[in-house]
């Protein structure tokens, strides 16, 4: 496979012929950066962990330069943190037993240029040569432009190819805002029970963005518990972990569906639960 970036990574933990890891592949993880899979898309990590005949593949795109960076690593140069961030997104990947791990290494520009097609020309190869059943990327809502960039460029590529060759299910995840304003109908729900030392893990690996200033660990280790404990009013939890997805599947089946419509149609799913409740209680 010839990627566009010269030093473009593919790393197979297993140490099997690349070809034969990438075809194993049912789920695929497609993050902006380093540690993104490993924080939002825990759920099918666990299950090619987890379920025998599944298996994870995940796509970094960017090189993360430009990090946030304090105490140990203030010192280092963005050529440097390049580094550090590979290394710490392949010991991830080992960690979790994906079936592969892709870094791209493209600089944050490509993804947010809407004319750029070389993003989106490097994933329309890894998705002919894995062919996955789920993919699972960034969500519409998120404040941060390149994961935004990012989803824009998968969702592009995707609808390249063949309806009949296009994956069967799109999930935008948390990172960047979380999904718990969506309609329970609305929302994908991932159960992220079992083996919590193992999201530990993955998540501890990227000591270059937790002790660099930003405990995302923790923020994600309660994030998810929050959202096992408040997702039911009127019931004890039924699990101990959870996080949600936005189900982006309409616009992988209707290639005449932007973006901004279907975000729209979760707003005024949203916007009418709210409305009615507040109707129904104020004699309306």
């Amino acid at each position: 496979m010839k990627l566009s970036q010269p030093n473009a990574d593919l790393y197979i933990p297993s140490g099997e012929a690349a070809e034969a890891a990438l075809k194993r592949t049912t789920y695929l993880g497609v993050g902006a950066h380093q540690d993104d899979l490993e924080f939002m898309a825990y759920h099918p990590i666990l299950q090619g962990f987890s379920v025998a005949g599944e298996a994870f593949t995940g796509v970094t795109v960017t090189n993360g330069a430009g990090s946030a960076r304090d105490s140990f690593y203030e010192r280092y140069t963005d050529a440097e943190m390049v580094l550090v961030r590979r290394k710490e997104q392949r010991k991830a990947a080992m960690v979790g037993d994906y079936a592969a791990q892709f870094q791209l290494d493209h600089p944050s520009a490509h993804v947010k240029d809407a004319a750029s097609t070389v993003v989106m020309d490097d994933l329309v190869a890894i998705l002919e040569a894995t062919q996955p059943r789920e993919v699972y990327t960034h969500n519409l809502g998120d404040k941060h432009e390149t994961h935004v960039g990012t989803l824009m460029k998968l969702v592009a590529a995707i609808r390249r190819l063949p309806k009949g060759r296009r994956p069967q299910k799109l999930v935008g995840c948390e990172v960047w805002r979380d999904l718990d304003w969506m309609n329970d109908k609305d929302k994908v729900v991932m159960n992220l029970d079992g083996h919590e030392n193992l999201a530990d893990a993955l998540m501890g690996v990227f000591d270059s963005q937790i002790c660099g200033g930003k405990r995302y660990d923790l923020a994600t280790r309660g994030r998810r518990k929050a959202h096992a404990t408040y997702f039911e009013s009127h019931a004890t939890d039924a699990n101990e972990n959870l996080s949600f997805g936005m189900d982006l599947t309409p616009l992988l089946q209707d290639d005449g569906l932007t973006p901004q419509q279907l975000y729209l149609r979760y707003l005024a799913g949203f916007q009418a639960e709210v409305l009615g409740r507040l109707d129904k209680l104020t004699g309306k």
